[in-house]
Order: structure tokens, then C-alpha cells, then sequence
């Protein structure tokens, strides 16, 4: 007998992804640690492919929910909403404590560091060259993914496609010219205090790129299989919220640590 619902909620299936997503995440962990101590990447790749495998499967499921069962309500899209507010908040008090630290360190450098910012010995990054350039690259994404939404709001499918392939070109540009940068960096994570917040911030700020250049190449896929609509895009305007929030935290990165901090 078919059961019909209701009530606009969406009461999700039972599903093994939240499982394997845990174990994946765990597995990579521990691969990291073989790898930086015993040199041995063979659990990281493991890791690495059952994330991957969870990500794909999951993103189907939903996938499905939303486009061919029907499931995302305006209830449901309005709790979606408000789930990705309070992540998105989330992640703006996770990089406060990364700007927290700098400003700590370099507001009183201490004498182990020469009582002076940047410590006595470290050769910073010039922040009229490849990081001025990086802040051009996630200022243009942001009018290309804002073109994108407007673009779906109008149904201009063509013209979606298009500014969401340029946002996800940009973001690619982006993460190569920051590795550029690492390996042409003359200090490491383990000279000083510099080292360390600096690394972390504009490392976890990279990660944060890859995972948004992601999100909007799933949705640009989705897009061209006619998954979206006028009305219902929520998908495509999560991706949108987390790439502002992108290019806003490293306006902060580009203003207190490369320009000012160096």
C-alpha cells in the first residue's frame, strides 16, 4: 500500500552515507599522520576514494530527492536555507580564530621573534604581485557567480552556463596561482609564529576555494541536465552564498596579512 504524506516535511530514508562519510574522514586523518611521519600515502588514497565514493552516491540521492521525487518543499528549502545561514556563520567564527591569532602575535611581537612583524629573518610575499592578482581573480568570480543567479532567476539557461563555467574557471586559476605561491614561498609553517598563521589562514581559505569551486561545478553539471529552474535553484544559490563568503574572508586575508602584515 502507498503511503502519502501529510505534511510539507521531508522525513529523509535511512542512508549508509553519513556512515561511510565518517569513516572515510577518519581513515583520511590517520593516513595523514602515516604519511607525514612514515611516508606511507597508501591509507590517505584510501581515505581519499571513500570519501570521494560517499560524496558521489550522497549527491545522487539528494540529487534525486530534489529533482525527481519531489521531496524539497518550501518547508524543506526554507530549513536548507537556515541550515546553510548557520554553516556559512559557522565558518566565519572558525577563520575569526585564525585572524585572532595573527592579531595576537603581531599587535605585540614577543622577543623570540626579534620584537618585531614579520619576525627578524622571514622574507614575506610582495602583496602588489601574485596576491593582488588572486584578490582580482575572486572579485571577478563574485560578479560571475551574482551574473549566474541572476541569469537562472531570468531563465536564461545559456547565460548561466556560461558566467557558472567562467566562476568555476576562476577558482581553478585561483587554487593553481596559490600553489604557485607555496612552492615559491622562502618560509614554511615551522618558521615562527609568521609560519603558522599564515599558512593556516590562507591554507584553510585554499581548501575553503577547492570545496566552493566543487560545489558550483556540481551545480554547473546540474545545471546543464536541466535540474534547475526559475523557481527552484536553491542548490545553485547555496554554492552562490559560500563563494561570497569566500571572497570576503580573503578581502580580510589580503588586507591584515598580506598587505598590512608584511
Amino acid at each position: 500500500m502507498k503511503m502519502y504524506n501529510n505534511h510539507p516535511y521531508h522525513l529523509v530514508d535511512y542512508s549508509p552515507w553519513p556512515l561511510t562519510g565518517s569513516i572515510g574522514a577518519m581513515t583520511i586523518t590517520s593516513g595523514m599522520v602515516m604519511w607525514f611521519h612514515m611516508n606511507d600515502m597508501k591509507l590517505y588514497m584510501l581515505g581519499t576514494m571513500i570519501t570521494l565514493l560517499t560524496m558521489i552516491q550522497w549527491w545522487r540521492d539528494i540529487t534525486r530527492e530534489s529533482t525527481y521525487q519531489g521531496k524539497h518543499t518550501i518547508k524543506v528549502v526554507m530549513g536548507l536555507k537556515w541550515g546553510m545561514i548557520l554553516f556559512i556563520i559557522s565558518e566565519v567564527f572558525f577563520f575569526i580564530s585564525f585572524f585572532w591569532s595573527f592579531f595576537h602575535s603581531s599587535l605585540a611581537p614577543t622577543p623570540e621573534i626579534g620584537m618585531q612583524w614579520p619576525p627578524l629573518g622571514i622574507i614575506v610575499f610582495n602583496p602588489m604581485q601574485i596576491p593582488l592578482l588572486n584578490t582580482m581573480i575572486l572579485l571577478c568570480s563574485g560578479i560571475t557567480v551574482t551574473w549566474a543567479h541572476h541569469s537562472i532567476m531570468d531563465s536564461n539557461h545559456s547565460q548561466t552556463t556560461q558566467s557558472l563555467l567562467l566562476t568555476v574557471l576562476l577558482g581553478m586559476y585561483f587554487t593553481m596561482l596559490q600553489a604557485y605561491e607555496y612552492i615559491e614561498s622562502m618560509f614554511t609553517i615551522s618558521d615562527s609564529v609568521y609560519g603558522s598563521t599564515f599558512f593556516m589562514a590562507t591554507g584553510f581559505h585554499g581548501i575553503h576555494v577547492i570545496i566552493g569551486t566543487t560545489f558550483l561545478a556540481m551545480c554547473l553539471m546540474r545545471h546543464m541536465m536541466y535540474h534547475f529552474s526559475k523557481m527552484h535553484h536553491f542548490g545553485l544559490e547555496a554554492a552562490a552564498w559560500y563563494w561570497h563568503f569566500v571572497d570576503v574572508v580573503w578581502l580580510f586575508l589580503y588586507i591584515s596579512i598580506y598587505w598590512w602584515g608584511s
